[in-house]
């Protein structure tokens, strides 16, 4: 708790006394708490923060502002030039301002640097709470392991001294995977052959193994027969998939699709990242 000291002069007859010195200790009524509703993130998610404000005084605070820096850091690119980078971006209009449970105006928002709410007011002996998001942009890291920490400061004419709470989350140590599915040609004549291309992308920062119980299935109508099925560029054994030649109906064996992680890296002039996905590829031939 911070304190304070204070001396007193007494002058009388051209001589000056001094008193003793007097202390006091401010005692800090607000309480501050800053949590984000899931402690993970990946790309372009969108994250849930919620600031808890507590008075335990019996005067009101007002005008109050907060100022979030978004996980703002520091990074020196190759041209030597030290940047500010800030891998979340305020989510314009998402804030909401509740004082003991009651739904205020939304506060003045400015998005300049971080994100920053004003006329903030938290009533005596209650509680005053902010909601807001933030997206997960590019200069945001993905590698295994990585943090966004981001810091939320609150100052104002009536806080002795300003009140900071913090909050990280941690990136999504997981496979992230998409597909993609052509056929070619796009015409194909009766008793004609046909090519299946299944293209299987992993976003995320880790690669999938035969745990994860990787699945392709498909049924194709029309049916086709006496297919052949390449994985990554060669023939997948039989043993490997199943095929009903009267349904349509194809699966492959589960865990035998694996897709490595995706790579990331950072510009080294913009401090930007960039995502390069982790590739599968499935290939079935055969006849209409």
């Amino acid at each position: 708790m911070p304190t304070f000291t204070n001396q007193a002069q007494l002058s009388y007859n051209g001589v000056i006394t001094n008193s003793n010195v007097a202390r006091g200790e401010i005692v800090e009524v607000l309480a501050a708490t800053k949590t984000a509703l899931f402690g993970n993130y990946s790309a372009g998610e969108v994250v849930t923060y919620v600031i808890n404000i507590v008075n335990s005084g019996t005067t009101p605070f007002t005008d109050l502002s907060i100022a979030d820096d978004l996980g703002a850091y520091d990074y020196k690119s190759t041209a030597g030039d030290e940047l500010t980078m800030y891998p979340l971006t305020y989510v314009a209009d998402s804030v909401q301002y509740y004082q003991n449970g009651v739904r205020q105006t939304t506060p003045t928002v400015s998005a300049a640097a971080g994100g920053i709410f004003s006329g903030i007011s938290v009533p005596a002996g209650g509680n005053t709470t902010i909601i807001y998001q933030a997206k997960v942009n590019e200069f945001a890291p993905l590698n295994t392991g990585s943090t966004i920490t981001n810091t939320a400061t609150m100052t104002g004419p009536e806080l002795s001294n300003p009140i900071e709470v913090q909050n990280s989350i941690q990136v999504r140590n997981e496979p992230y995977l998409t597909i993609f599915k052509s056929v070619s040609p796009r015409q194909v004549p009766e008793n004609g052959q046909v090519t299946y291309t299944f293209e299987i992308q992993n976003l995320g920062n880790t690669a999938t193994t035969a745990a994860n119980n990787v699945q392709i299935l498909d049924t194709f109508l029309p049916i086709i027969s006496n297919i052949t099925v390449y994985y990554n560029g060669a023939v997948l054994p039989s043993g490997d998939y199943t095929y009903g030649t009267l349904t349509g109906d194809f699966a492959t064996n589960a865990g035998v699709i694996n897709v490595p992680a995706a790579t990331f890296t950072q510009n080294t002039a913009t401090g930007a990242w960039t995502t390069v996905p982790g590739e599968a590829t499935l290939v079935i031939t055969g006849t209409i």
